[in-house]
């Protein structure tokens, strides 16, 4: 950086009276020395001692004189510099980083009983007294930081805990991360990325403002940001770090967990001061409890505690399963339930004319989200529970996810609240709505119906259909607010002119769109068939059916005795085919479509040599895959004659997982079913044949 013995302070007044233009390279190499430190200084003051001795204007001023002095004189640049917090050029994809150190899952426990069966089967394995430290499993996105020579070299997501991603240059812009550090060794730690709740609000304020997406949780938010290619969209999201973990602490000489949080620390990495140290189970259980019911005072979201040994030595006495180690696990919190006031309900109609009623409520945060709607399912629900408007109601997500409306408070009412009737015509089109003997929706029939045409067109436009990438609800929406469309085949006469004069769609969003468009004739046929919306045929009725014959014209001709051949068809579902196609309605949308030039054929893959390698093998996907898209896992597995299923059974061959696994995981294991992940995944696909691939799993 610079040959001088001494690197300086400086002030923001001594920048204002230099002449950038008039230095040489001796004294722009000072300059750069002294900005360098001082930016560093100011950072490390305002982000990590919350103690800001400069304004943001005078950092920002400082910040762009060395931005300018660097994009100069480049050799310059030094590995620390304050200027990487800005991102850098964008990348066109990330590349693979495998961990020197694999990272980790960890098994789940979700009662008392089981965190003292935990304790039991670690005492039983070691000796003398155990200490343990108690943390907050911080709800974001694991990755693992690498420095060598006291520089921040690799920053990489935790992928499948093998092999993750590098996103060393989004890394770098989280302003809490030292580039630098005071310790020439290698160190190896791991922390988890998040956003707070207050930024959150912040960022979803700007969204709504600026009439943009909102984001569904700190969590979704903070993954997509790190995620991002350009680096200088990543330093634009106020993306934070705890550090949870030193991976080499053996090499470091430090013995105890607990010891590790001081010396991370002391080298200004930010751990989060809300662990303990417990003595015992006891102290372990009663700290849990205390967060259990205390955790939303927290301007972040945790979704458990975790639990580990705090001594190496019996770390190592302990050792791993093969994902995840002994001596720690993870408390899951039980699922969030909150009171909050019922004041409407309101009624949405899907594509094929099913009302669903949907409880207005006012806003609460549960499980990391703001919620305002619930699901009340259908009439019947409503009925059994006495739900009224005006109720006072306790509400959940469903696995964390799904918000619904679980019970009434009886005692919080007090005459005013309103029973609710389903409509006996359907609010969007003012048709009679029926409810047909034996099942529990109320449904509109009229086939005309405003609110299941755009459904209908935005099912056909989704990545399991056609996959018209930029065709979004708020697109068709639009497209049918302006008259442009009234059905699917309609999107493929849409003049490129009458799009450049809606709001927010210019020339190259237009072009864009219309290659999608276009790309979509071309589509494999279940594709197709799946987007027709055909009832009772979901995506993998769709592929049968493909399958099963050459072309969109034979399955038209197709009678329901006919269909119901195919293996996995049953009367529903081949008499829904057979009277679909009947429907003159929908005759004259295929021959449109026909018109427009979509394909309508079933596109033979070309025959190869390559073995069956998963023939009549049952196999589960779950979590996120490092590199793969789970589609094109899914893919895979269907191509070499396997089949992709959706729950785990003591008939599963095997189970593909990635990162948040869940229960899937948890049931595979207490199943015995065979677990790999996605590296595992792939070498196998070189084996030569299914023999070889059933022996390859059962000799791990």
């Amino acid at each position: 950086m610079t040959d001088r013995e001494e690197i300086k302070l400086i002030s923001f007044e001594e920048i204002e009276d230099i002449d950038i233009g008039s230095l040489d390279i001796d004294g722009a190499r000072d300059l750069v020395g002294d900005l360098t430190y001082t930016l560093n200084y100011h950072s490390d003051s305002y982000y990590n001692k919350d103690n800001p001795e400069i304004s943001d204007y005078q950092y920002d001023r400082m910040m762009r004189c060395l931005i300018g002095l660097e994009d100069k004189y480049p050799d310059l640049k030094a590995p620390d510099s304050p200027s990487v917090r800005v991102g850098g050029r964008a990348l066109e994809k990330f590349d693979q980083y495998r961990h020197q150190r694999p990272m980790l899952s960890l098994g789940n426990v979700f009662s008392e009983e089981e965190i003292r069966d935990f304790d039991r089967r670690v005492r039983s394995s070691v000796s003398g007294d155990v200490n343990y430290v108690v943390e907050f499993k911080i709800d974001g996105l694991s990755v693992g930081l690498t420095y060598d020579q006291g520089v921040l070299q690799i920053g990489a997501t935790r992928g499948d805990g093998f092999i993750g991603e590098n996103v060393t240059d989004n890394i770098k812009t989280i302003k809490t991360i030292p580039i630098k550090i005071d310790e020439d060794r290698k160190l190896i730690a791991r922390g988890e990325v998040y956003i707070s709740k207050a930024d959150f609000e912040a960022v979803n304020a700007y969204q709504i403002d600026h009439d943009l997406p909102v984001y569904a949780n700190p969590r979704n938010l903070a993954a997509g940001s790190l995620r991002q290619l350009d680096s200088r969209l990543a330093a634009k999201r106020p993306l934070d770090i705890f550090i949870f973990n030193l991976e080499n602490m053996d090499e470091l000489g430090i013995k105890k967990h607990s010891e590790s949080f001081e010396y991370m620390e002391s080298l200004g990495l930010k751990i989060n001061k809300g662990y303990k140290l417990c003595t015992n189970i006891d102290e372990v259980i009663d700290h849990i409890e205390y967060w259990t019911d205390k955790r939303g005072q927290l301007d972040y979201d945790i979704d458990g505690m975790v639990i580990k040994v705090d001594s190496l030595d019996q770390r190592e006495v302990l050792g791993f399963t093969a994902k995840s180690p002994r001596w720690a696990t993870a408390y899951k919190f039980p699922a969030e339930k909150k009171k909050t006031k019922l004041l409407d309900i309101e009624i949405e109609v899907g594509r094929t004319g099913t009302l669903t009623p949907t409880a207005v409520l006012e806003p609460i945060r549960l499980a990391g989200t703001s919620v305002s709607r619930a699901s009340l399912h259908n009439e019947d629900y409503i009925k059994e529970r006495d739900i009224r408007i005006g109720d006072t109601v306790l509400v959940q997500k469903a696995g964390e996810i799904i918000p619904q409306v679980l019970e009434v408070d009886f005692d919080e009412r007090d005459g005013s609240e309103i029973v609710f009737e389903m409509p006996k015509h359907c609010p969007v089109c003012g048709e009679e709505t029926v409810r047909l003997e034996g099942e529990a929706a109320v449904k509109c029939i009229n086939i005309s119906c405003p609110a299941q045409i755009r459904r209908g067109i935005i099912h056909f436009v989704s990545r399991d259909a056609m996959d018209i990438e930029g065709m979004g609800e708020s697109i068709v929406k639009l497209l049918l607010d302006k008259e442009l469309i009234k059905d699917i085949a309609d999107l493929y006469y849409l003049d490129p002119n009458d799009l450049e004069q809606l709001e927010r769609m210019g020339k190259k969003s237009v072009a864009n769109l219309m290659a999608s468009i276009e790309k979509s004739k071309t589509n494999e046929l279940w594709r197709l068939i799946n987007g027709l919306g055909i009832k009772f045929v979901g995506l993998k009725g769709a592929k049968l059916l493909a399958k099963a014959y050459n072309n969109l014209d034979e399955i038209m001709a197709a009678s329901s005795e006919d269909l119901i051949k195919i293996d996995e068809f049953g009367t529903i579902m081949s008499d829904s085919v057979e009277k679909f196609f009947e429907e003159d309605k929908n005759k004259e949308t295929i021959e449109k479509l026909r018109r427009a030039g979509l394909n309508f054929e079933n596109i033979k893959e070309e025959k190869t040599d390559r073995p069956m390698l998963f023939e009549g093998m049952k196999i589960v996907l779950t979590g996120t895959l490092p590199t793969m898209k789970r589609n094109d896992a899914k893919k895979i597995i269907e191509d070499l004659g396997g089949r992709a299923t959706s729950s785990v059974s003591k008939s599963t061959d095997f189970v593909l997982a990635g990162e948040e696994a869940g229960s899937k995981l948890d049931k595979a294991i207490s199943l015995g079913v065979k677990v790999i992940d996605e590296a595992r995944f792939v070498s196998i696909l070189d084996l030569d044949s299914k023999e070889d691939v059933i022996n390859s799993l059962a000799n791990e």
